[in-house]
């Protein structure tokens, strides 16, 4: 049994994926037995088959066609063999060892799922860690920016001492470190949610069964696109999965 398993969905972002997996190379101590599974959702030509040959111990998967975030992370449900497994976007860089931090976390509690501290380039804090969703504060998030700074703040846990861990509703899910039993027990992402809110749905599954907490001796850099505030495409899936997320969970 390997002691980790990462799995990055790829589409169009063959020079992030690259980074990715460098940083995780260059700073996860060989202590660690991995196994990293690039799953490849992309439509367009690339060359991560080979560019990522020179790793011994990553696998790269092709799908035939773009089946979506979770269901691409899904696609190695049925052959990790580990105790831990990591959900990672193309779009994170490791500065320093977060593995390790996290993986000693896990050890010495009963959390099901931990998230380190999720910075920005410029090394501050992202509001990545949040109250479960609600139709209103997803409505002022994606509507009303300017408004409601005391809701916003409370929904997004400005209140919390970030230098202790916590226990979290939902955590962006850029970069989540789950038992891998509990990934496999849950059916990892429901697929129904193609793209957007199907990682506030496992964060949900994850904490009526078990507790997903914040992790702060282990931090990781997100480039945070928010393609869905820039993209109309990308803004009516961010809005239809925002309909089923709440369907579902009433």
């Amino acid at each position: 049994m390997k002691d980790l398993t990462v799995s990055i969905v790829a589409f169009n972002d063959e020079e992030d994926v690259l980074n990715a997996v460098s940083s995780i190379e260059e700073h996860t101590p060989s202590l660690i037995a991995k196994t990293i599974y690039i799953v490849d959702n992309s439509d367009r030509t690339n060359t991560l088959d080979s560019s990522l040959k020179k790793f011994d111990d990553v696998v790269y998967i092709k799908q035939a066609e773009n089946t979506g975030f979770g269901a691409g992370h899904n696609k190695v449900l049925d052959i990790i063999d580990s105790k831990y497994h990591a959900i990672v976007n193309p779009d994170i860089i490791l500065k320093e060892d977060a593995f390790t931090p996290l993986l000693n976390y896990m050890e010495n509690s009963e959390a099901g799922m931990a998230a380190p501290k999720i910075l920005d380039e410029k090394g501050e804090m992202i509001k990545a860690y949040r109250l479960d969703p609600t139709p209103f504060d997803m409505f002022i998030r994606m509507f009303l920016k300017g408004m409601f700074k005391k809701r916003k703040a409370r929904h997004t846990m400005q209140d919390m001492d970030y230098s202790k861990p916590f226990k979290v509703p939902f955590v962006q899910g850029s970069f989540l470190l789950i038992r891998t039993d509990l990934f496999k027990q849950l059916h990892g992402f429901d697929e129904r949610f193609f793209l957007y809110m199907e990682d506030a749905d496992l964060c949900r599954r994850v904490n009526s069964v078990s507790t997903l907490m914040y992790c702060p001796d282990a931090s990781v850099i997100h480039k945070w696109g928010q393609g869905s505030h820039k993209s109309l495409k990308l803004f009516r899936m961010h809005v239809s999965s925002m309909i089923k997320y709440f369907r579902k969970w009433k």
